[in-house]
């Protein structure tokens, strides 16, 4: 028996009649991703499509038209358009041997799963897209996605308009079921963390924790990380996305545990720097402590309204800043804030980095990082940790919490690991 289509959720919908608010005089366009035909990758859907339809297979376009008003011009041929329109790819029954049936445009399911009335071919997107620009003065879409190339060429005499900051700032604000989501992706990654520190030991080679960390959030279900696994020991603790994970670690030195799972389409985001053999010299504990005080600052300063930039009114970064620059030197007495060389946090969601409007005040129900971090390549010391926190309307609740950042605590769980 086949297996019945899963009926859309109600929230798709509801994000795309908030982005009709936004294009009050235009067509919007989205392309889906494509299916690769490079079998390094399995298909993954445009994270903004996904979000705007929770349409999970390839070669899809969406179509979105504004609420006519009454007293607009040309009302009666614009009521009488369709409001949204899913433009799905014809079956290719020699294909899906291969990669597995799809849902295609003649399929009575295919509206009930879309959460959208009108689907059709493809094949028509060209003709229909035409008839709308007859009626409407402006066509929108995410000037970044390639598929906006593909508008350039059909409508050449057109202003493509860019929808991104719309979106993004739909995206910035998560509901209760993506905040359950990027919880369960940050479940899942906390326990990645705990197995690797299990095993951790030097002599150990960097894709050895790597790989236990993979393994381990993909047996509960997460079908990829939310990014290369970044393990970075000694030299390579100080290059903020080291990803290569080739290096054999020795003993002394600390290592840059950035790891984490995407599971449900959702991503989380954390950080752990460890000693390799269990205890951190006095150095790396002073810059340890460092690093963990001026998160602690920042996070406790989060509330609505507060924002990420460094330069922005209400500046969570320059509190973690200031902290650093207020405590510890380095070997030429000079202040430490000049070794904090990324920012203090992003947004996370559908994206690691979520699309988002970076200098935007905070609102609850944001899911941003708190990792401040210092990197010391004179000393081959690079310290980063990170947590994921909800935004509430009183403060934060950090998501990874389960997961120790306290120094004493991380070398009595390290000195209990399996030998």
């Amino acid at each position: 028996m086949a297996q019945a289509a899963t009926p859309a959720t109600p929230e798709p919908a509801a994000r795309r009649e908030k982005l009709r608010k936004s294009i009050p005089d235009g067509v919007f366009v989205l392309f889906g991703a494509k299916e690769s035909d490079d079998l390094h990758y399995g298909f993954f859907q445009n994270t903004s499509f996904l979000y705007l339809t929770g349409w999970q297979e390839p070669g899809a376009i969406l179509v979105v038209t504004p609420n006519p008003e009454k007293d607009e011009p040309g009302f009666a041929e614009r009521s009488k358009a369709p409001r949204e329109i899913l433009f799905l790819p014809q079956r290719v029954l020699s294909a899906e041997k291969w990669t597995g049936r799809k849902i295609g445009p003649d399929d009575g399911t295919a509206a009930t799963t879309a959460g959208i009335a009108t689907v059709m071919a493809a094949e028509r997107f060209e003709t229909e897209l035409k008839a709308l620009l007859e009626i409407y003065p402006n066509l929108y879409t995410i000037a970044s996605d390639p598929g906006s190339a593909i508008l350039q060429k059909l409508a050449p005499a057109r202003t493509i308009l860019d929808a991104q900051r719309s979106i993004a700032r739909l995206r910035m604000e998560k509901s209760e079921a993506e905040i359950a989501l990027i919880q369960k992706a940050t479940d899942a990654s906390v326990r990645a963390h705990r197995a690797a520190w299990q095993m951790l030991a030097p002599g150990d080679y960097e894709y050895e924790v790597a790989g236990t960390m993979v393994g381990s959030y993909m047996k509960e279900g997460c079908r990829r990380g939310s990014y290369a696994p970044i393990v970075g020991s000694g030299p390579n603790s100080v290059t903020l996305h080291y990803s290569r994970n080739s290096r054999q670690m020795d003993s002394g030195e600390v290592v840059v545990m950035d790891v984490a799972a995407e599971c449900g389409n959702y991503a989380s985001d954390i950080t752990r720097t460890l000693p390799a053999n269990g205890k951190f010299s006095a150095r790396q504990r002073e810059i340890y402590d460092i690093v963990l005080g001026a998160q602690k600052a920042a996070i406790a300063a989060i509330k609505p309204g507060m924002t990420l930039g460094r330069t922005t009114p209400n500046s969570l970064s320059k509190i973690a800043l200031d902290y650093i620059n207020s405590h510890g030197k380095d070997l030429h007495g000079e202040p430490l804030g000049k070794y904090f060389i990324h920012g203090l946090g992003h947004h996370v969601g559908l994206d690691v980095h979520d699309l988002s409007e970076a200098n935007d005040p905070l609102k609850a129900g944001m899911v941003i990082t708190m990792e401040p971090g210092i990197y010391i390549p004179e000393e081959n010391i690079g310290v980063r940790i990170e947590d994921v926190v909800l935004l509430t309307e009183t403060g934060a609740k950090i998501l990874s919490a389960e997961l120790p950042s306290d120094p004493d605590i991380i070398e009595r769980e390290l000195a209990s690991r399996r030998k």
